[in-house]
């Protein structure tokens, strides 16, 4: 998973977003006039079947300031609402970067290497919204500078969608996308901090069902249309035992294969 506070070596979380959903077509999508109402939409449809924690194996391939592109392997683990943990091989010495109590801590062993306040907006629309309640989602979306007030719908890869934050037309605000009829978390469009003049677009893919949901293994970063980051994941596991501490600075990482 990815975030903007750190592109391009993070270029925005995590992650994945997970969702359950009755078959296709199943239930007919209502129609939303407001981000409030998209929402606590996705809240409700599955608030008693998420999943609360996470992990998997992940290949990163990042473009560096260098414009070459690079593959490394993270080792994510996450608890919803609002912990991640990424571990960057090698381990151990490799790099951890820890998204708890509203900050991000970047580390290494016991020593932090930076830490600052903030939030990963995809972690927050992703999965947070489902563990939460549709205030606390709210609250933090308008904290992070999305207007909730403006909704229409679009087009998505063939399927129908919610665009919460811009009205039609506007591919310049911030907004996030929402498949209409899964209710499922799929695209964000944001001012680049780097270059206010380009757009960070971040594209969440090939969705498939996990345990009483679903994820996307494939997440994509753009600026200006240009691929920063590319996330593949394997060996997804939904509910695992996560280790005391596991989002705590300088704890150990979890035992991978």
């Amino acid at each position: 998973m990815i975030s903007r506070m750190f592109r391009p070596f993070v270029v925005a979380f995590v992650a994945a977003s997970v969702l359950v959903l009755p078959d296709s077509g199943a239930v007919a999508a209502q129609t939303l006039t407001s981000g409030d109402q998209v929402v606590r939409a996705m809240h409700d449809r599955y608030q008693s079947t998420w999943y609360h924690t996470l992990t998997f194996t992940q290949k990163t391939t990042r473009r560096t300031p260098a414009d070459t592109m690079v593959v490394e392997t993270w080792y994510e683990s996450a608890a919803v609402p609002g912990r991640l943990r990424i571990d960057i091989a090698p381990r151990p010495g490799g790099r951890s970067i820890i998204f708890a109590n509203d900050s991000i801590f970047v580390t290494r062993g016991d020593s932090v290497l930076r830490r600052v306040a903030g939030r990963n907006p995809l972690l927050i629309l992703g999965f947070d919204v489902y563990g939460q309640s549709p205030e606390r989602t709210m609250e933090v979306l308008r904290a992070e500078g999305f207007n909730l007030a403006p909704v229409h719908e679009d087009t998505w890869k063939g399927r129908k969608v919610y665009v919460v934050g811009a009205n039609a037309g506007d591919l310049r605000s911030k907004q996030f996308w929402v498949d209409k009829e899964r209710l499922l978390f799929v695209r964000l469009l944001e001012p680049s901090r780097a270059d206010s003049t380009k757009m960070d677009d971040t594209r969440f893919d090939d969705y498939q069902k996990l345990g009483g949901g679903w994820i996307a293994p494939l997440v994509e970063s753009y600026s200006g249309g240009k691929l920063l980051q590319r996330e593949e994941y394997r060996d997804i596991k939904a509910d695992p035992p996560l280790p005391d501490g596991l989002f705590t600075v300088g704890s150990s990482a979890p035992a991978r294969r």
